[in-house]
């Protein structure tokens, strides 16, 4: 390979690998340079990439008690709602069974004899003067447990 010689009896080629050589040692010394520049330029943006996520879970930290407040609310006016409608439901039924003492009664006995029969066990209902039955539950209770008795 022949190589061309100046006027000056230069290589051509010798000028160019050191201009190569030159251009290659600015370009790292260009790069070394830019490394702490770029890193805070990416460290900057790492901060507002999590100043930003910081504030949106924020958000819905608050838009969660948000809604949880508007559900309490919510809840708390379907629960007088249906307090009233059991007040006026009570005092239907008040009105309704007010000078029926008779069936009330009647009600009571008929309940008494469905416990009885759901225990297998019977029920003697004696009416007195103040309308009260008298109940030997409790002192036949008390006998079975000293005799060893079933009850």
């Amino acid at each position: 390979m022949s190589m061309y010689v100046d006027d000056h009896g230069d290589a051509r080629g010798g000028r160019i690998i050191i201009h190569v050589a030159v251009g290659g040692l600015l370009l790292i010394l260009c790069a070394m340079a830019g490394c702490p520049i770029y890193n805070v330029w990416e460290q900057g943006l790492a901060g507002q990439a999590a100043l930003r996520r910081a504030e949106q879970d924020r958000q819905i930290a608050v838009q969660e008690a948000q809604a949880k407040r508007d559900s309490a609310i919510l809840l708390a006016e379907a629960e007088v709602l249906r307090a009233g409608g059991v007040a006026k439901a009570n005092a239907i039924i008040g009105e309704g069974l007010r000078g029926h003492d008779e069936y009330l009664r009647y009600l009571w006995i008929m309940s008494l004899e469905h416990v009885a029969q759901a225990n297998g066990s019977t029920v003697v209902y004696v009416p007195t003067e103040a309308g009260l039955p008298v109940l030997e539950a409790a002192r036949l209770g008390h006998a079975a447990i000293q005799t060893g008795a079933p009850k």
